[in-house]
């Protein structure tokens, strides 16, 4: 069912007037780094991921149009998760996975509600190569590599179809504090229902569009305004959790009904162009056998030429 709706999502965002499609123009591009050596220090579990948005459409005006399918996104994703001892795992720990991943999602606004709505195709398995792309960079900077064992057990190969719907609102609480009450649904590569909220402090991210990274719920600027200063972020949410391909459960690995996290972050920009953002992210336990939570740090640096 997901191929059919991802289908006819991708067909809907990309059908248009000829002067539609004349008048969309790229207006801008985010992209977030996530990694556990940035937080916690360790290797395992969700240890690193990037995600990236290019974003076009006809203009800009400090908030998403109301039309579906005028301002699209496309969406490049990766990320690696893997045991906690990549030697050599203990029984019942999660099986290393590469994920790479490739969707179309378009932002608009009815009323006070803000949507966001996509479809992803997510490759999994040996043919994304992380693994190898992991082992190599482990080698070169002379860091623990994952085992043979381990990545000859690894997640296989699969093209997983996955739809992501969120709605929220935004409430102001003064002229630089808000507060974002959203709601999520995934299906696909991971089923999911999450709501959450997130708090700004500060101008900087105001009137411009933030898009949600898929393993920390940190939202990143992809189109961003002429502010300059700081801003300070806090964010918490939970899902109920139907399923996950990366928690199999023939293999004894049996997934949380439920999944916390909670993050904060602060973003900033100069004057001169130069912007940047750093956050840590809780994530709490997705499966049975995750003796703890683990902490994950995300980055972005940009300067302006």
């Amino acid at each position: 069912m997901s191929r059919f709706i991802v289908a006819a999502l991708v067909s809907a965002a990309c059908l248009s007037t000829p002067v539609d499609a004349q008048e969309r123009k790229r207006l801008g591009y985010g992209r977030l780094i996530t990694n556990d050596f940035f937080g916690d220090g360790e290797d395992r579990w969700r240890t690193g991921g990037f995600q990236s948005s290019r974003v076009w459409g006809p203009t800009w005006a400090g908030q998403a149009p109301e039309g579906f399918g005028q301002l699209l996104e496309l969406r490049l994703g990766a990320e690696i998760l893997a045991p906690d001892d990549i030697r050599t795992p203990a029984p019942g720990d999660r099986p290393y996975a590469g994920a790479l991943s490739i969707g179309l999602h378009t932002h608009f606004q009815r009323g006070r509600t803000e949507f966001s709505v996509g479809g992803d195709l997510v490759f999994l398995g040996p043919q994304t190569r992380l693994d190898e792309f992991q082992d190599a960079f482990h080698d070169t900077f002379n860091i623990v590599r994952p085992s043979d064992a381990v990545r000859s057990s690894q997640i296989g190969n699969a093209i997983n179809p996955t739809v992501v719907v969120e709605m929220g609102q935004t409430y102001a609480l003064s002229d630089s504090t808000v507060v974002r009450p959203f709601l999520e649904g995934r299906a696909g590569n991971e089923t999911l229902v999450r709501a959450g909220v997130d708090l700004t402090f500060g101008a900087l991210g105001q009137g411009e569009l933030l898009i949600r990274d898929s393993v920390t719920g940190h939202r990143y600027r992809a189109i961003e305004g002429d502010w300059s200063g700081y801003s300070f972020v806090l964010g918490a949410d939970i899902a109920a959790v139907s399923d996950s391909e990366f928690l199999p459960a023939d293999r004894g690995v049996i997934a949380e009904d439920s999944r916390e996290r909670v993050r904060a972050g602060i973003m900033w920009q100069s004057e001169a162009g130069i912007s940047g953002f750093y956050g840590l992210t809780y994530l709490g336990e997705e499966f049975e056998g995750q003796s703890e939570g683990q902490i994950v740090g995300s980055v972005r640096f940009k300067v302006a030429f």
